[in-house]
Parts: structure tokens; C-alpha cells; sequence
């Protein structure tokens, strides 16, 4: 190993195990030849372990010879390893280099082509088509336009919508999406008239079919005809499928009774326990409590047939809160409570908030929307 030439493989690094009798000279011999010593072990009064690299190995074996020590090489970390194993075998490095180049040449094309479709496509369909525009297992990647291929699809079949190609690996995938037909609209010319589905005012009434029996300003109740399902002139009139909107101004209330003192409840931690045993239903007790709580918290649980009863003393407290506070919350939460019940149609024009004082607040929320009031009525 003395021949060989350390100097192009820097990489590499050996953990070496020194025996010497003068190791501080050893170490001065490295370290005045520029040898890089690292993880100095010492192992005991002789013995040392150290890491160099192993361009620095000549040097090292130089240093042990002029102080009559001992190297033992312990392991061996880094590429230039693999390459000095390899040296000798060029037939095997060739194997791995053309290895590599197969692989990487063989990542060049295509080797599978996998087609996602819905409904009525059929994979086979667009699996013809893209064979007939040259595009099948084996053909490389270069001669792959995923936007040519898109384009194709879409030109050459018209049952197709969306299409989406994209090469990845050595894979291309297609994703179909079949062009829906429009629904068929069931059309309703029953005779019919529109009533009020709710009460409120009337503030304008259109109507494409029938005769209108409200106007402006009108109260209606819920249930009341405010369209007729009727057109022509008085002698002589005809059923119809009654179509319009009755526009009306409509009213949502809340309330609820708030107190604004609250009385608040906490243990003061001191407890109280009675423990029995519980035979054909009566309670038979090992030690018995001598609750003097004046106000408890009391907790029972069971094991078998032992019983446990505890009990918390606590102590409770008035909390005055703010009157104007108590009343805004109050507000708030009605206000979201009639908001979740409204549909995204109806147009929120007002809100009125009025509370009445007492040993309780009531509070009231009052909420003015417009809306459309009419609901179809087959005539009867």
C-alpha cells in the first residue's frame, strides 16, 4: 500500500488506532507535517485513536516509523473507498455506468398510458384516438405535445367536454370529462293561484300570469289569495297557471327574559364524606356524614355494593353586571337566532330593539324584511 497514491483521493477518511510509547511526539510529527488530526481518543497510556484523511496516510505511516510506533487501521469512510475498490474492476464499474445510462435512456419515453373517464366514455375510445394521432406505449417523450393532445381529443369527439393530459414519469395520464346534456324542465301549466305564505304589507305586486287581488299597502294574512289564477274580462274569464311576486313587508320577533344579577356558585374547598353498604335496598353506613353545610354540592358513586357520598360545601356569590351590557348581549343573540332562519332572499330593511324593566329584562327584537310572499295553490 505504500506505492499507492494517496493525493487523489481526499475525500476519504480512516480512524486509525496508534500504539506508542512517546505519543506526544507522534502527534507533533503529524502536526508538523500539516496533518489534519481529528476525534483524538485516547485509550490508554499508549494506545489512541485518531481520524486523518487519508491523503495524510504516508505521512502518518513516515511518523510512526521514526518513533517506532504501531498503526492499525480501524475504519474506513468516504467515496474514495468505493473508487479504490473499483480500480481494479473496470468491468464492473463499466456494468454500473451502463447501468445508469439504460435507466436513464429508458426514462425517455412512454411505457404506459393510463385514461381516467366518466359516464358513457369509454377508455377504449380515447385510447383509438390517441393511437390514431401516433400517440401509444413506447414513443418518446420529446414527440409529446399535452396541449396538441388536448386539442385533438376535444376536436375529434364531441361527447367530450374537458380533457387533461400530462406526462408524468414514464406515464402519460388522460383525464376525460363527458359534456352533460341540460336538463329537461318539467313545465307546470296547472291552474293554479298564488297565496300569501306569510302575513305582512304588500309593497308591489308583479305578475306574468293571472289576476292580481292585492295592491299596495295592503295588509294580507297568511293563506290569503293575492294572486288569482283567472285571466280575461268579466263575462268571460278562463283558468290559468297564476305566476308573479308579491312583494311584502314582513316582521320577525324574539324575546327573552334576562336577569341582570346572577348568582354565582364556587366550592370553598372544604368536603364532607359518608361511606355505607347497600343490602336488599337500605343503606347500612359505615361512617356516617355530619354534614353541616349550610349550602352543598352533593356527588354519589357506587362500587358493588359501597357506596360513596360526598359532600362540597359552597358558597354563593350576586354579580351585579352592567344593565346596558346584559341587554346588547340579549340583542345580539336574538337578532342571530332570526337571522339563521331567514332564507338568502329576504332583504333585512329594519331592526327595532326595546327591553322592559323589572326584577327581569325583558328584551324584544323586532327584525322588518321585504320579501316574497307567494306560494303556488293548485284551484281547487
Amino acid at each position: 500500500m505504500s506505492n499507492f497514491n494517496f493525493e487523489k483521493y481526499k475525500s476519504g477518511i480512516i480512524t486509525v488506532e496508534v500504539r506508542s510509547l512517546v505519543p506526544e511526539k507522534f502527534i507533533n510529527l503529524l502536526w508538523e507535517n500539516d496533518v489534519k488530526i481529528k476525534n483524538i481518543t485516547k485509550k490508554d497510556i499508549t494506545t489512541m485513536n485518531i481520524d486523518i484523511s487519508l491523503k495524510d496516510y504516508g505521512k502518518l505511516k513516515s511518523a510512526a516509523k521514526r518513533t517506532r510506533s504501531k498503526v492499525k487501521i480501524l475504519e474506513r469512510k468516504g467515496f474514495a473507498f468505493f473508487l479504490i475498490k473499483v480500480k481494479g474492476r473496470s468491468a464492473l464499474a463499466a456494468g454500473i455506468i451502463l447501468f445508469i445510462g439504460i435507466i436513464y435512456y429508458l426514462s425517455t419515453f412512454i411505457w404506459n398510458i393510463e385514461i381516467t373517464v366518466d359516464h358513457n366514455l369509454t377508455p377504449y375510445e380515447i385510447r383509438q384516438q390517441l393511437k390514431s394521432c401516433g400517440i401509444t406505449p413506447g414513443i418518446n417523450k420529446r414527440n409529446i405535445n399535452v396541449y396538441e393532445i388536448e386539442e385533438n381529443l376535444m376536436k375529434n369527439n364531441a361527447n367530450i367536454m374537458w380533457v387533461k393530459a400530462r406526462v408524468e414519469g414514464a406515464k402519460l395520464k388522460v383525464s376525460a370529462m363527458e359534456r352533460q346534456s341540460p336538463p329537461n324542465i318539467a313545465v307546470d301549466d296547472k291552474p293554479c293561484d298564488l297565496v300569501a305564505k306569510k302575513d305582512g304589507e304588500v309593497i308591489r305586486v308583479y305578475t306574468k300570469a293571472g289576476t292580481s287581488a292585492v295592491k299596495r299597502g295592503d295588509m294580507i294574512r297568511k293563506g290569503q289569495i293575492i294572486v288569482k289564477g283567472e285571466q280575461g274580462n268579466e263575462n268571460s274569464t278562463y283558468p290559468v297557471h297564476a305566476v308573479g311576486s308579491v312583494i311584502c313587508r314582513t316582521f320577525y320577533e324574539e324575546t327573552k327574559d334576562v336577569k341582570i344579577d346572577t348568582l354565582k356558585k364556587e366550592r370553598t374547598g372544604r368536603k364532607d364524606q359518608s361511606i355505607y353498604i347497600k343490602i336488599s335496598g337500605k343503606k347500612l353506613y359505615l361512617k356516617k356524614s355530619g354534614n353541616k353545610f349550610s349550602k352543598y354540592d352533593k356527588m354519589e358513586s357506587s362500587r358493588f355494593s359501597i357506596g360513596i357520598e360526598d359532600y362540597y360545601e359552597v358558597k354563593e356569590t350576586v354579580i351585579h353586571r352592567d344593565p346596558k351590557k346584559v341587554v346588547n348581549d340579549t340583542y345580539d343573540e336574538l337578532y342571530s337566532k332570526i337571522c339563521a332562519n331567514l332564507d338568502k332572499s329576504v332583504k333585512i330593511v329594519d331592526k327595532i330593539v326595546n327591553y322592559e324593566q323589572g326584577e327581569s329584562y325583558r328584551v324584544r327584537v323586532l327584525v322588518v324584511a321585504e320579501e316574497n310572499v307567494a306560494l303556488e295553490q293548485p284551484i281547487q
